[in-house]
């Protein structure tokens, strides 16, 4: 049985997916990733990836742009401007048996791929307060509970998209096309106000297709924040706190990633990690050295 941890990303995203994959491999040197493409922009990223952390590309491009064709075709644009935000999808359906979706804006404090081990006793597996917190915002209309298209339980298992994990054949490509198809006919269900997009339909595909669900923040004794608009983690050595417990990771989700922002220096810390960190004496430098990277990544790849 393969586990590993699939994660999307192209250019424009680089720094996130560099200081995202330093953390991992900081905590586990070993395990499977793969790098889905968000379009076409990702080549230069992807051999520095896998020179730096051995990161595979998602080994079925062809069933990628199929799938991202399929969607296309599903959904009015004006419902769904960028089917390619709908690439974490095909995690379903790619190599590995159990796996590990992260988000880019991502860092993580502990050998991550471990929260797979739940999958033994369920279908899929979220870690976060976004229920308690944000309730149905960002994901559901209040048309859902109106009309009763879930259980009050149901909509009490609703999770923020950029960290989850399940297991391949969970959903079959046949029962995802017919979700996706339901999804295209009731725009009113969903809240997209903040122009989230891949979240309230990954959501209603989760709630209507598994029901053995687990957020482990729901495990007796709770579990520790993730979320860096949350400004009351205490850093100690290079890892957050929430009061006494160990922060698994930190999610940047819908808060800034600029100079300045929360927990700023922490990203940085795992984005240069044995490497030089650009300083405002050695801008020429930094862009020499990045330049050395991708021509040496093109001559790679």
């Amino acid at each position: 049985m393969s586990r590993g941890i699939y994660i999307v990303a192209n250019e424009k995203v680089g720094e996130n997916a560099i200081a995202l994959l330093n953390s991992i491999r900081y905590y586990d040197p070993n395990v499977s990733v793969f790098l889905i493409p968000f379009n076409d922009n990702y080549q230069n990223l992807a051999a520095i990836l896998s020179e730096k952390h051995n990161v595979q590309i998602f080994p079925d491009l062809d069933f990628l742009n199929q799938f991202t064709q399929k969607i296309a075709e599903i959904f009015d644009r004006d419902f769904l401007a960028l089917p390619n935000k709908m690439r974490k999808l095909v995690a379903w359906f790619g190599p590995l048996d159990e796996f590990l979706y992260i988000d880019t804006d991502i860092i993580v404090f502990e050998k991550i791929a471990d929260v797979l081990d739940y999958l033994a006793e369920f279908g899929f597996i979220c870690n976060d307060y976004h229920h308690a917190g944000r309730g149905l915002q960002d994901i559901f209309s209040p048309l859902i509970r109106e009309q009763k298209i879930f259980t009050e339980e149901q909509l009490s298992d609703v999770f923020n998209s950029g960290f989850w994990a399940s297991k391949k054949g969970t959903i079959s490509l046949e029962e995802m096309y017919e979700l996706l198809r339901e999804c295209s006919q009731h725009r009113e269900y969903f809240d997209f106000s903040r122009q989230v997009t891949d979240q309230p339909i990954l959501n209603y595909i989760i709630l209507k297709s598994i029901p053995k669900r687990l957020n482990l923040v729901k495990i007796p004794g709770g579990g520790p924040g993730s979320w860096a608009g949350s400004k009351h983690f205490q850093e100690r050595d290079r890892v957050l706190y929430d009061g006494e417990k160990r922060l698994q990771y930190i999610h940047w989700a819908g808060t800034p990633m600029k100079p300045g922002a929360p927990y700023r220096e922490l990203w940085e810390y795992y984005r240069y990690l044995k490497e030089p960190k650009p300083t405002e004496t050695s801008t020429v430098q930094t862009k020499s050295f990045w330049q050395g990277m991708i021509n040496k990544a093109k001559n790679l790849f």
